[in-house]
């Protein structure tokens, strides 16, 4: 257990990601911008968030919503201008938040000018910042499938015979040479430039895949494409740690910055590497209970049948084995995942603020920083969408032709990539009921998804128990209530209770949460103590379908 003068400053903080292209359209083209962000920043301030995290606001082709970046030291037209990100970094400092980043440093976009030049000329030293391997016979170097699906991970090199580059995501996200020396020494020149403006760190994109098998060897294939996946040479390997140790003293550290690290593919037993005492983030995400409901993160169409009792589970095991070495990341939702309230509430008639409150309540009180996504704390749902042409969604795409090669009739493929597309949560953000959200104007870039009457900002301002007070009072509780010590310092122990549908677990010596994740009543025996936080009016022996409590026991 932590005490009050163990914390770290990072340990405190409520974190609240920011999808930049859909939050506040501040000059009416259809596009969130950053003077939008500012704007809006004193609500947060009243929400209770202490950190924002944005997603990628550099200059980029948008490929893959910005995180396919062709200049890491510019700001995109369409967000603004430097000036506006100062000015952003100021009204956030005035307010008492601090800003992290997304640091996308396993790829660029193609059009970065070190991949141009890598293109243009085959002596250039920018050949040697990317991945070029000689094919043989008009095929790829090897049969690596990308992450985003359909196809290689390799592209041919326009005007070069056999010559190929490699991309673990899209072929315009070639991957960055993380062997080079020289190219590590400009990215971490990049990352320091950005500290020095006053950021409090970063968020650190897909930087397990930064390592790569030096021998690009073939695989055995695990599609109906010949192809395997890319993962498997490419994800947490042998020497990763080299580079991240690395990374970590040049930039992070001698900034005391916090640093939440995407990190896929890392078993529990080598947390302690990546977080613990000397690790090389101050906590990471971890997807294994994000995940539960698709057998691969990747591959959307390989659906499980999961329960309530697996989520409580791997939520346990998640949480013990953070807690042994380090400080975990805690989220339900981001702008790779989709709603919450679509994925883990079963029962539609349960999609409601009564559900989004006992989501929020089962994981804010886990032990880490809690994560909020836009939307998450008014309650926002999927989209529905009738045709694959409706998706912006990079891998929806892929997705759905994996899934129709997989055998999947379209409209089983149309279904799977509506459950899990990335699309989902990047609609725009809902500040009123009028066209477009209050949004913007414009026709957003991305449609407004349908929502139940009530779920925008202003009306459950109104209204105190919307879902927007209940994280209100989420907040509060973590930052300045009696129960902070237990919310913040409190050891994780999972609770047993007689019914599997039910989630319990304790926080320090005086916390107590449990919630029903079904829509039957559950019996089980509640102790004795002062109700913080409940989801109906009333707490029995008998919880109610989807009822959530917060006790403080005696």
């Amino acid at each position: 257990m932590l005490n009050e003068t163990s914390r770290t400053w990072w340990q405190q903080e409520i974190f609240y990601q920011i999808y930049p292209a859909s939050f506040k359209d501040s000059n009416n083209d259809g596009i969130g911008d950053l003077p939008g962000i500012t704007s809006e920043l004193p609500k947060l301030k009243a929400l209770g968030v202490t950190a924002i995290w944005l997603s990628p606001v550099y200059r980029s082709p948008m490929v893959d919503n910005g995180y396919d970046i062709s200049d890491y030291q510019a700001i995109d037209p369409r967000f603004g201008t430097m000036a506006d990100f100062d000015a952003l970094m100021a009204a956030a400092k005035e307010l008492g938040i601090k800003v992290v980043m997304d640091l996308v440093v396993n790829h660029t976009s193609d059009q970065h000018p070190w991949f141009q030049a890598a293109l243009k000329d085959p002596t250039s030293p920018y050949r040697q910042y990317y991945i070029f391997r000689k094919g043989h016979d008009g095929q790829p170097p090897n049969n690596w499938r990308s992450n985003f699906g359909a196809g290689s991970a390799w592209t041919a090199v326009p005007g070069e015979a056999d010559m190929y580059y490699l991309h673990v995501f899209s072929p315009q996200q070639p991957d960055l040479n993380w062997e080079n020396p020289k190219l590590r020494q400009a990215i971490y020149q990049m990352i320091n430039w950005w500290l020095a403006k006053g950021l409090a760190g970063f968020r650190v994109d897909a930087i397990t895949f930064i390592k790569k098998d030096q021998d690009f060897a073939a695989i055995t294939p695990d599609g109906n494409d010949g192809l395997g996946k890319v993962k498997r040479k490419a994800e947490n390997r042998p020497g990763l740690a080299r580079f991240l140790k690395e990374l970590n003293a040049a930039t992070f550290k001698p900034a005391n910055a916090v640093t939440i690290g995407e990190a896929s593919g890392v078993a529990y037993d080598e947390l302690g590497d990546f977080i613990g005492p000397n690790g090389y983030f101050s906590m990471i995400f971890d997807f294994h209970y994000a995940d539960i409901d698709v057998a691969s993160g990747s591959e959307w169409f390989k659906q499980t049948q999961w329960t309530p009792k697996m989520l409580g589970d791997a939520i346990a095991k998640s949480q013990l084995a953070i807690q042994r070495v380090g400080w975990g990341a805690n989220f339900l939702e981001n702008h790779d995942q989709p709603r919450s309230l679509s994925k883990y509430i079963r029962e539609p008639a349960y999609r409601n603020a009564t559900g989004a409150k006992a989501l929020a309540l089962l994981y804010f009180c886990l032990r880490g920083c809690p994560f909020i996504y836009q939307g998450q704390e008014l309650g926002m749902v999927n989209a529905v969408r009738s045709s694959i042409d409706q998706f912006n969604d990079l891998s929806a795409h892929d997705n759905y032709r994996r899934a129709l090669a997989e055998g999947y009739s379209k409209a089983d493929a149309l279904a799977c990539v509506n459950r899990r597309s990335r699309d989902n949560a990047r609609t725009p953000y809902l500040w009123n009921d009028e066209a477009n959200g209050g949004f913007s104007d414009h026709q957003p870039w991305l449609p407004v998804a349908q929502q139940a009457p009530g779920v925008n900002w202003q009306d459950e301002q109104i209204d105190p128990d919307s879902v927007w007070h209940f994280y209100q009072k989420l907040c509060q509780l973590r930052n300045d209530s009696p129960l902070r010590s237990d919310l913040i310092d409190g050891d994780f122990s999972p609770l047993t209770v007689a019914d599997e549908h039910v989630i319990a677990y304790a926080r320090g010596k005086h916390l107590r949460i449990y919630v029903n994740l079904s829509a039957a009543p559950a019996t089980i025996d509640l102790p004795a103590g002062r109700i913080w936080l409940n989801n109906y009016p009333a707490a029995a022996p008998t919880l109610k379908p989807y009822q959530a409590i917060l006790i403080e026991v005696n």
